[in-house]
């Protein structure tokens, strides 16, 4: 009796326990196996804004803030690899012949006027919202450390929101939060964090043409996160690859650059 009774009550209570169970599992089991690769999707939308080959590409930064004419600078960048690039200043006249060099993490400046080139921190700021890392450094892959958030919808498109944390202090932000489509891993949008957390300025990826075979965001707008009247707007054009030799990413060499 004590068999049948078991069987007749105790037993579909405990089946129901066990599939109450199954359920609440089954989520977690489905999460770890479409698990997310944050650096895959870093690479991605890395190769979209830059070739991973050597390349060569325009950019003029326009600067505004209320009370002051439209500050407009223009740079021609030379880019081998993800740590070796060249910045040359081609406008205002006053500044052209300056020449920013970066070798892994380390920058300096040469200037005509001066014999030896300075070095200088990728964070300092360049002109307007720009930082010097901002153009030195053509991709986030090896300068973060990226992890997968969550997922967002924006205007009817989803996104990726990727957390990136900066491996070492001589990286040009502390954290970085960056949106990335999840149909075609372009760039949308990012926000540069510093140290203690303050959020410096958000970034806008637009104006996607065909540059080198591939649709690349022409335009990114940077807004001073305090003052969301000052913007620096910088505009590429003229993307190129090209094949750079080694010696013109010497401190040796700058001065034949000019």
């Amino acid at each position: 009796m004590n068999l049948t009774y078991a069987l007749r009550g105790k037993l579909p209570r405990t089946l129901a326990c066990l599939v109450a169970a199954q359920v609440l599992l089954t989520p977690v089991v489905l999460a770890e196996s479409t698990t997310i690769d944050a650096a895959d999707l870093l690479a991605k939308a890395d190769a979209i804004r830059f070739p991973k080959q050597d390349f060569d590409v325009e950019v003029s930064i326009s600067t505004q803030s209320p009370g002051h004419a439209a500050d407009v600078r223009e740079y021609e960048i030379l880019s081998k690899g993800n740590d070796q690039t060249l910045v040359k200043t081609t406008a205002p006249a006053v500044d052209r012949g300056q020449i920013m060099l970066m070798k892994a993490r380390d920058l300096w400046v040469y200037m005509p006027n001066v014999s030896q080139p300075i070095r200088l921190p990728l964070a300092q700021r360049l002109t307007g919202q720009v930082a010097n890392g901002d153009l030195a450094r053509a991709n986030f892959s090896g300068d973060y450390t990226p992890t997968w958030l969550r997922e967002e919808q924006i205007e009817n498109e989803g996104y990726h929101v990727l957390e990136l944390r900066a491996v070492d202090r001589g990286v040009t932000y502390h954290r970085v939060l960056y949106w990335i489509n999840k149909a075609n891993h372009r760039p949308y949008q990012a926000e540069f964090y510093a140290v203690s957390g303050r959020l410096l300025k958000p970034c806008r990826y637009e104006n996607f043409i065909e540059m080198d075979g591939q649709l690349r965001p022409a335009r990114l707008v940077m807004t001073d996160a305090l003052h969301r009247s000052e913007v620096s707007v910088l505009e590429y054009r003229n993307l190129r690859s090209v094949s750079l030799p080694d010696k013109y990413f010497t401190k040796d060499y700058l001065k034949k650059l000019e």
